[in-house]
């Protein structure tokens, strides 16, 4: 062979190299594409959308005790497949859900010749990825701790963020953060420090100008992994994943993830599109997952009554929890929920009475729980009841026993392993014993409506309590509660815990400050944020203060939903929502600001049907909050209604 046919021999030898370490998918209809380059050593994937870029160059790796995964890669290998599932729940947004996604599972293989599998999974609007630890054929190797993540979430420098920071740990009420309790800041700079300098929570929702939206999150963690969040961001590299401050737990346990091999971590996703609609719509964070088992019983969904958020911890009594269970039965209300300290204040012999009670009017309680073990500070009882598998059988099987029907937890207060190993265990204990669990002070569920049957929702936000404790918070309500279906409730159910209906925030509905947004603004959050298990924070004084119209509709809130649609909205401004429930729809609007707002909804659903209007009549001077009223409004023949939001207000249109 002569000099010449050798070079060319090895210019076709280092294309095709340099064409294996390039490799790419698209979702089924081809507007949404990822790459994957393997370039000097570091793997990188970018992400468009309609041929505009959304994600920049952005790094894939990780780091481990058997070796580095983030630098020194070679791309071996690509696979191309596709996943198409329907599937079926009670709990979410959607009764089903038809995933149909393109598939690719890239090869590397790190310096030492280890291997490591990221597998992508691309629909129309959205993307999730993990990575996979397999054993080495060389290397007697059959576990792992991943120590970290290069996951970079790199966007355009002219995009802004929607994101709420993540706290710093052992602070807070009695030491239980980090709890998803931070306030978000719209539209900010992406080099914006984070308020406390430990990066951000999931969910994370960016603004690409006029190019569109991008939420990341994560679904699919259990115990077998650590709960994560995003970096601040750094110039050049974005966002990155990261993993819980050491400082977790009072330093207890370490912060990496312990697994086996083969071992995969959780999904990281991501929704993108131009319009707003398909992230409120998005269903990734269960498309992904699987349950992991079955539900012992047929667990019901409903409406609660809670004397705490108003009546405080005095009211942990048992008179004043008769009373809360005769307002739940006099609604049609299937739960009460008996809060902190009902251990030393009602005492368990009373429970049972009071559980009997209940059961006598048609109701079920649900008991609040500390979670605490050791980690936190929090006093109110009962204590040490969900922190070990024989206190937790023995609870348990009480509260089976006498006919309760849920559990609430509270006050966890990291993302360790050990911690997200607590969740699941409590789950799975819970479902063996028929119980429903809600959780508060706590992370965000990362696909747990269909991993685990028995999960109800997590608060994991700003919710309710805080607009009681303060009336800054109680002015922000709308601000909260229009960020929410962009991004907290767009990826998991949501417990704000109470329509509250009190124009005080206090017993007497007198005294203290005032609630800042009108009563159909209220109604309406029933309809806007999404849980199976929904708080109706109603008291015996409402029964007598409201019009009827409003207690009629409160008594008819539906909480699941064969269907969801965004119809208009801007984060922290402005959502309206369209639910179906059987063959009827509820659509729901929030104004989160103090100017009024008219629109022009798009209601196909309702095209031709004349539909009850409940609004808020424009605030007189003298007025704490707005008069309602209930009218009828025709929708046209082209599914076209206009409507009137006023400030801080609401309207609702149900068939």
């Amino acid at each position: 062979m002569n000099k010449k046919l050798l070079s060319l021999g090895l210019l076709f030898v280092s294309a095709l190299t340099a064409m294996a370490q390039t490799t790419s998918v698209s979702s089924p209809d081809g507007k949404l594409q990822v790459s994957i380059d393997c370039k000097d050593g570091q793997a990188l994937y970018t992400v468009s959308y309609d041929g505009k870029a959304m994600l920049t160059p952005s790094a894939l790796g990780l780091k481990a005790d058997i070796g580095d995964f983030s630098q020194g890669l070679k791309l071996k290998d690509s696979k191309q497949g596709s996943v198409d599932k329907t599937y079926t729940m009670t709990r979410t947004k959607t009764a089903t859900s038809h995933f149909v996604a393109n598939q690719l599972d890239v090869q590397f293989e790190n310096a030492d010749g280890l291997p490591l599998e990221v597998t992508f999974l691309v629909s129309n609007n959205d993307i999730a990825f993990r990575y996979t630890l397999k054993q080495a054929k060389r290397r007697d190797v059959r576990t792992a701790v991943i120590q970290g993540e290069t996951t970079g979430f790199n966007f355009p420098e002219t995009a802004t963020s929607f994101i709420c920071p993540q706290s710093k740990p052992m602070v807070g009420f009695a030491q239980t953060k980090p709890s998803y309790e931070e306030e978000y800041t719209p539209d900010a700079a992406l080099n914006t420090p984070s308020a406390f300098g430990e990066g951000y929570t999931f969910p994370c929702l960016f603004h690409i100008g006029n190019d569109g939206w991008v939420q990341v999150s994560e679904t699919g963690t259990n115990g077998k992994y650590v709960g994560c969040h995003l970096s601040d961001y750094e110039q050049g590299k974005g966002y990155t994943i990261a993993f819980p401050n050491p400082k977790e737990m009072k330093g207890m346990g370490g912060n990496g993830a312990a697994i086996s091999l083969p071992g995969s971590t959780p999904w990281r996703t991501l929704t993108v599109a131009s319009t707003l609609e398909p992230i409120v719509e998005t269903t990734i964070s269960y498309d992904v997952v699987e349950p992991l088992y079955e539900a012992k019983t047929d667990y019901r969904p409903g409406r609660y009554t809670w004397g705490w958020l108003i009546w405080q911890d005095n009211s942990t009594i048992y008179e004043d929890q008769v009373k809360m269970i005769d307002v739940a039965a006099q609604m049609g209300y299937e739960y009460c929920l008996v809060d902190a300290l009902w251990d030393t204040q009602i005492g368990r012999d009373r429970v049972e009475e009071l559980s009997k009670y209940a059961q006598s009017k048609g109701v079920r309680l649900l008991l609040w729980y500390n979670s605490n073990g050791t980690w936190n500070d929090a006093p109110q009882g009962p204590h040490d009841g969900m922190n070990s598998a024989i206190a937790r059988e023995r609870e348990m099987s009480w509260m089976e026993k006498i006919g309760v029907a849920g559990i609430k937890v509270d006050f966890f207060g990291s993302d360790k392993q050990p911690m997200m190993q607590l969740y699941e265990d409590i789950l799975a204990d819970a479902n063996r014993h028929q119980l429903q669990v809600i959780f508060h002070g706590c992370t965000l569920p990362r696909g747990w409506e269909r991993m685990y049957p028995n999960f109800v929702a997590s608060e994991a936000f700003l919710a309710s309590e805080n607009v009681f404790f303060t009336e800054y918070h109680a002015k922000k309500e709308g601000f909260e509660l229009t960020m929410h279906p962009f991004s907290r409730n767009a990826v998991a159910a949501a417990d704000w815990g109470g329509v509250m209906m009190n124009h005080h925030l206090s017993r007497d509905n007198k005294s203290r400050h005032q609630r800042y947004t009108s009563d159909i603004f209220e109604m309406a959050s029933a309809i806007v944020i999404q849980t199976s298990v929904n708080c109706v924070a109603i008291y015996p004084n409402n029964l007598e203060e409201l019009p009827q119209f409003e207690l009629d509709f409160l008594r008819e809130i539906p909480t699941t939903w064969e269907e969801s649609q965004f119809i208009d909205g801007y984060p922290t401004k402005y959502v309206v929502m369209a639910r179906r429930t059987g063959d009827r729809w509820y659509v729901a609007g929030l104004n989160g600001t103090q100017e009024k707002k008219t629109l022009t909804l798009q209601l196909p659903m309702l095209a031709g049907k004349t539909v009850r209007y409940y609004t808020d009549k424009p605030q007189k001077k003298g007025e704490i909050l707005p008069a309602s009223e209930l009218k009828t409004l025709k929708v046209n023949a082209n599914g076209e209604a206009k409507v009137t939001i006023q400030p801080m207000g609401g309207i609702i249109l149900a068939e």
